[in-house]
């Protein structure tokens, strides 16, 4: 998924940025209240892991203002305050979880992969659909036990896709999770296209794949 880290202290960041590229996340970085006041007004986040003693901004304004917008991220406040007040503030003004530091990273990864399962209403990591299943553990997808080879980008797309199933998905919100912020980085609209059609060749050698429908001039949607 597509994650905004805010966080100043750089060390932490970048420990961050390094350990969830590992685990298939999309990470940015903003330093700053500013600066991720920035970054999540013009890209569409998945995730967003928000220290509140930023040195410009208070964290909770950051989540207030970010709770305004039309964008839905989950929000966990990563923070050293330990204040009581600060933890039902935050989580009051939305915030999806609330871990103090400091803390492990495979904490934080599995508070992740728990607050996906809330919003997702998914009960283990494997989710069926239209014959075929998904494993967000193990990163494979199968068809009568049979797995499927696909890319990192080809699961990561369909993967998103099965998430937000039913609900049509933009070229630019595909674009996004899959690369990033698309103002920063070398990118073709037209690879959302490319990895749909070799997604749907893979697929369609095991079953029909009339669900995964283009909706013309926006994007495409699964249908279930």
């Amino acid at each position: 998924m597509h994650v905004l880290i805010v966080e100043d202290e750089a060390g932490l960041a970048n420990e961050l940025v390094h350990f969830l590229t590992k685990e298939h996340y999309t990470c940015d970085w903003a330093s700053n209240g500013h600066e991720a006041s920035e970054k999540i007004a013009v890209n569409l986040y998945d995730f967003i892991l928000l220290d509140l003693g930023l040195p410009d901004y208070d964290g909770l304004d950051l989540l207030a203002e970010t709770k305004r917008l039309d964008h839905e991220p989950a929000i966990i406040v990563l923070t050293a305050r330990g204040a009581l007040e600060d933890r039902i503030k935050g989580l009051g003004l939305g915030a999806d979880d609330y871990l103090p530091k400091p803390f492990s990273l495979l904490e934080l990864q599995a508070r992740m992969q728990a607050v996906v399962r809330r919003k997702f209403k998914l009960k283990t990591s494997v989710v069926a659909f239209q014959g075929f299943e998904l494993d967000t553990s193990s990163r494979k997808v199968t068809y009568n036990e049979q797995e499927i080879l696909l890319t990192k980008k080809e699961f990561d797309l369909l993967h998103y896709l099965v998430l937000h199933r039913n609900r049509i998905l933009t070229r630019l919100q595909l674009t996004e999770h899959i690369w990033g912020n698309i103002l920063e980085d070398d990118y073709d609209s037209n690879y959302i296209d490319v990895h749909i059609k070799n997604l749907r060749k893979k697929l369609s050698t095991h079953s029909p794949t009339d669900w995964l429908e283009t909706v013309r001039g926006v994007g495409y949607r699964l249908s279930a």
